[in-house]
């Protein structure tokens, strides 16, 4: 099973506009398309990003 896919394909750019986002946000310089140039390093720093900002999101939502 692909882990990565999205459940619901709509939201895919809105999934592409938030990586970018989270990078630019961490100072990681994301390409369109492929990036497997990044080390694991920059990769995790994305990755923790987006989910910081989805429990701030999550947190924000319960008050």
């Amino acid at each position: 099973m692909n882990k990565s896919k999205i459940v619901v394909p709509e939201a895919k750019e809105a999934m592409e506009k938030f990586k970018m986002e989270a990078a630019s946000e961490v100072g990681v310089n994301l390409k369109q398309g492929y990036n497997g140039d990044l080390t694991s390093k920059q990769a995790g720093s994305v990755g923790g990003q987006m989910v910081k900002k989805m429990i701030e999101a999550y947190e924000n939502g319960m008050k």
